[in-house]
């Protein structure tokens, strides 16, 4: 199954069943703690469904992310970014880091080009959503509701005066982190088990990133359990489970305004946004401890 979240033309916000083929949606009227476990597995038991057939073009897709929901991510998980990025050998064990939800946006929401860097990346990154706590689960993927896609935007050069790490400013920047178009339900993507989809991005046309998401260091397995050894995960949580090659960092090759990216991953979707004007800091705000010169 498909699940997306949706508003309608009077504003209202709810989850919706989607035949994407179609091009129809039908409003889902449960609470999402009711349906979500059963769901990851083809269900529509407990969704308690509207009969009525909406057309998509009538509803807007929002990012697929329940009201309270909390999104992680974690990185280092693609052995070819990393050695194009002269790195060896893999990690010991990933690094991982909380979005804000001012950092999240829709589909075909514009991308905030932020005035605190000058080498805005992109990454294409497929998302496991969360159905059921872990707990003592031999199988952590098991728990899953299913994957949707992710464009984790980040500020390359932050850090670069400290000469170490600063993820707040690269990967929690207001408006910077496209989610969608939907949810495809984990039993339509293989189940339980390490996905093996072919993920890959697009930047005004060009091909930049291409690879399936098997060729991960750290197996969804282990990343969901090091989250949860850390922080519980609630049903509804969302994960970035890290990027491969072709990012901007490798070539030079940044975005800039008015870039059309289209992150795709097979099974799943197209997620499509647009990079934004770079927004400019008053004086006020661009001295001090920023880290950026006027």
């Amino acid at each position: 199954m498909k699940i997306a979240f949706v508003e309608d033309g009077a504003g209202a916000r709810f989850w919706a069943l989607v035949n994407s083929e179609a091009g129809t949606a039908q409003q889902v009227n449960a609470p999402f703690a009711e349906w979500v476990k059963s769901a990851a597995n083809g269900s529509q038991e407990m969704l308690d469904l509207t009969p009525t057939v909406r057309n998509l073009t009538d509803l807007r897709l929002l990012a697929p992310v329940n009201p309270g929901a909390r999104v992680f991510g974690v990185g280092l998980n693609y052995i070819t970014h990393l050695t194009r990025l002269g790195r060896k050998e893999a990690p010991p064990h990933t690094i991982a880091y909380i979005k804000p939800e001012s950092a999240i946006i829709h589909p075909d929401d514009e991308i905030q080009y932020p005035a605190v860097t000058a080498k805005l990346d992109y990454e294409v990154e497929l998302v496991a959503v969360v159905a059921s706590a872990l707990g003592d689960a031999p199988c952590a993927s098991a728990c899953l509701l299913g994957y949707t896609v992710g464009n984790d935007i980040s500020a390359r050069d932050a850090g670069k005066q400290l000469g170490s790490l600063d993820l707040f400013t690269q990967k929690a920047l207001d408006r910077t982190a496209p989610i969608g178009p939907w949810i495809t339900t984990l039993d339509a993507l293989g189940g339980a088990g390490q996905p093996q989809l072919d993920i890959s991005l697009s930047i005004n046309g060009e091909l930049r990133q291409s690879d399936n998401s098997r060729e991960m260091i750290f197996p969804m397995d282990e990343l969901l359990n090091y989250l949860d050894a850390r922080i519980e995960l609630r049903p509804g949580d969302l994960i970035f489970t890290g990027s491969t090659c072709g990012v901007g960092l490798e070539d030079g090759r940044f975005l800039q305004p008015g870039d059309l990216i289209e992150a795709e991953i097979r099974g799943i979707g197209v997620l499509r946004n647009r990079v934004g004007l770079k927004r400019v800091l008053s004086r006020v705000r661009a001295v001090g401890r920023l880290g950026i010169g006027i």
